[in-house]
């Protein structure tokens, strides 16, 4: 269990920034794992496009792991693409679930997590933070579609 929480995973768990809440957030949610109670909350703002995340706030009660991967999110999720965040999620799993390839770009840091693989019981607490940062995205757009359709 040491090699999962070494060094670097703690400063990160010790470190998480943007925590709180936006009060405009245009996707707002909560995850929770039922393994170990976990529980991650992430509210995002994006640009006029839709496609880039221009600010976010976390609040993670969560174990080592899970604030972990919510301080790799938090720190680098402003500026970057949808579809980026889509993508190191995507990655996270697969490096968890697969033996897959840590993520790259400006999520490397989750290569840190790679050791969880061996642990099943501790992936879903790992993932939360980018489930619920993809759910608040779709959550976003979900908003904006539905306020450009027509009134019936």
């Amino acid at each position: 269990m040491s090699e999962l929480y070494h060094n670097r995973i703690l400063e990160l768990a010790a470190g998480i920034p943007h925590v709180g809440r936006l009060a405009d957030a245009e996707g707002s949610v909560t995850k929770v794992s039922r393994v170990c109670g976990s529980v991650v909350h992430v509210d995002l703002k994006l640009d006029e496009a839709g496609e880039t995340v221009t600010d976010i706030a976390v609040e993670p009660q969560a174990c080592a792991l899970g604030q972990a991967a919510t301080a790799i999110l938090a720190e680098h999720a402003i500026g970057a693409p949808v579809s980026e965040i889509i993508a190191a999620r995507d990655a996270l799993k697969a490096m968890l679930k697969e033996g897959g390839a840590p993520p790259e770009g400006r999520f490397w840091e989750l290569r840190h997590l790679e050791p969880v693989a061996d642990y099943p019981p501790r992936h879903t607490s790992t993932l939360l933070a980018f489930e619920a940062a993809v759910a608040a995205i779709e959550e976003a757009l979900q908003k904006r579609a539905a306020a450009r359709a027509p009134a019936k």
